[in-house]
């Protein structure tokens, strides 16, 4: 290797490539789905990867209506929000999130694990979620990917 003429290469928007990818969430474990999913918009498995770019592909999931949580989770775990006035705390448990929003709860495990700035606004809006089997996104030929091949 030529150590004086070796450059490091730094991703920007113009040399990014940007794929689609398909994860089906039926009979996944929401954490495991969350992470993976988190690491594919980041696009932390591709070789150009920067830390600043928006460098990840774009994930489609569908069925989130199916997906499961471990334990006691669906009724102990407690999603908080708070509006900002006195007594404006509200408590969910995924059971009502699943009831009133089934792609809610995906999408909220997606979101609290990419980074919490600009560029994780950024990322989140390469997230699709669907409740069902079909998605509007069939031009882009997603390719659909296993789970359990990403590391």
């Amino acid at each position: 290797m030529d150590t004086i003429n070796y450059k490091t290469v730094s991703a920007n928007k113009e040399t990014v490539n940007k794929d689609w990818v398909l994860l089906d969430a039926e009979k996944e474990i929401l954490g495991r789905l969350a992470s993976k999913a988190a690491k594919l918009l980041r696009g932390k498995y591709k070789p150009n990867f920067t830390p600043h770019v928006d460098c990840g592909d774009n994930v489609i999931v569908i069925n989130a209506e199916k997906v499961k949580l471990t334990g006691k989770k669906w009724t102990d775990k407690e999603y908080v929000s708070y509006s900002g006035y006195p007594g404006g705390q509200k408590f969910t448990t995924p059971v009502e999130l699943l009831a009133k929003k089934p792609e809610a709860l995906v999408e909220r495990a997606i979101k609290g694990m990419l980074p919490k700035n600009r560029l994780g606004s950024v990322l989140f809006r390469n997230l699709f979620v669907y409740s069902g089997n079909e998605h509007p996104h069939e031009a882009q030929k997603p390719k659909e990917i296993k789970l359990n091949s990403i590391n």
